[in-house]
């Protein structure tokens, strides 16, 4: 059995669990997820048998790449009676249920869905989907270690051409040329409505600490408040810490990483915090085994920044503070589970999920640590291979 029938089944057997009649996928990420394919369409999963692919554009294309039964949409008024007439068993009773992925789905769209299947009772499948992702299998482990790969390069490559008087975005362009040179797609995709990422945040000093409406420690003031985060046009100056929050994406899986720099030396307040930030790791990775809670990572980490005295500076300063410590990680940057108040999840062997404790200096700049890490059968393993002390210039 191929890795995508593994992947539909696993959705089955949650769905047949919530009884739900069939599972209709239109996100593009969820699509090549399940198929191994990203063309506009949808995927009709029945709770039971094959899936079949409906596809828009390209049709071709789709046939090609995808490891599941391709048919040409057409139109979308003749596409309901094709499904039914395709999947009779879905449909046999007067009453049905119909999932969808409410939490990326267009209002338009669901309508749209909605008037083609009048009877249905329709829920929200956003969860269900988001589970079995949750999960990595083998062949999204190698990717996710390929990115890293790339990042470590990148990192080596920016680094040795630091110097004072270099911009923001001069060494946001060293990153990213290297980052395409060795597989990076160029983009970072989200899941959370609004939210954007390119490669992650760099900046330096009070570039970095300056808020966003990223939903993360570290914004950025951007070049235009028409993108108003990352890095900006601001110099890197002497004694002021310098944020290389990296992500790559390869063969569609990203990675997350952070490591710090700084020409000359850390304040003692903000060296304070970094050592603090790497003490919350440590600590955290002692707990890293299948059955721990989630939410008890977070609530930990919470303490050890108040005995630090850093409780106002962690994850974010005041009001702009983001309230999680660590998150699921694969062909989304905010994947399941999140180390969070409220996530009483227990980890699971194939998880994976990046941890980043950071502290925010309004004016001085942003420090912290970031690796992402595997759970495994007797505890986890580190996908982040770029070393991690403090890079001083």
């Amino acid at each position: 059995m191929d890795v995508y029938a593994t992947r539909i089944q696993k959705l089955q057997k949650k769905m047949k669990r919530q009884q739900l009649n069939a599972f209709i996928i239109t996100q593009n990420v969820d699509l090549y997820y399940l198929t191994g394919s990203m063309q506009m369409g949808c995927l009709v999963v029945p709770d039971e048998g094959d899936a079949v692919y409906y596809v828009k554009k390209s049709v071709v294309r789709a046939k090609e790449e995808a490891n599941v039964k391709v048919e040409e949409l057409g139109s979308y008024r003749a596409l309901a009676q094709r499904i039914q007439q395709t999947f009779p068993h879905v449909f046999s009773d007067k009453e049905y249920t119909l999932a969808m992925e409410f939490d990326v789905l267009p209002v338009q769209w669901f309508q749209r869905y909605q008037n083609m299947f009048p009877e249905a009772h329709w829920v929200d499948g956003s969860n269900l989907i988001r589970q079995v992702r949750m999960i990595k299998d083998e062949t999204e482990i190698k990717a996710i270690k390929k990115a890293a790969a790339a990042v470590d390069v990148a990192l080596q490559t920016a680094v040795s051409k630091i110097k004072e008087g270099t911009t923001e975005i001069q060494l946001l362009t060293w990153i990213e040329t290297a980052l395409r040179e060795h597989g990076h797609t160029g983009y970072m995709r989200m899941r959370a409505y609004n939210q954007e990422l390119v490669i992650g945040m760099v900046g330096a000093g009070s570039g970095s600490a300056t808020p966003s409406y990223f939903d993360g420690p570290a914004g950025g003031k951007g070049i235009t408040p028409a993108f108003p985060l990352n890095a900006s046009t601001k110099t890197i100056k002497k004694n002021e810490p310098i944020l290389l929050d990296l992500g790559c994406n390869v063969d569609g899986y990203v990675i997350d990483q952070t490591r710090m720099a700084v020409i000359g030396e850390l304040s003692d307040p903000l060296q304070h915090a970094y050592q603090t930030a790497v003490h919350i790791l440590r600590e955290v990775e002692k707990q890293l085994r299948p059955g721990t809670i989630c939410e008890h990572l977070y609530t930990q980490s919470l303490q050890m920044a108040e005995e630090a005295g850093l409780s106002h500076h962690f994850m974010g300063y005041g009001q702009d503070q983001a309230k999680f410590l660590g998150h699921g990680i694969g062909l989304e940057m905010d994947e399941l589970p999140v180390l969070a108040k409220g996530f009483e999840v227990a980890l699971e062997p194939g998880m994976v999920i990046a941890i980043e404790p950071k502290f925010t200096f309004p004016e001085q700049g942003v420090v912290g640590i970031e690796n992402t890490y595997l759970i495994t059968e007797t505890g986890f393993e580190v996908l982040s291979i770029s070393d991690e002390p403090l890079i001083q210039i």
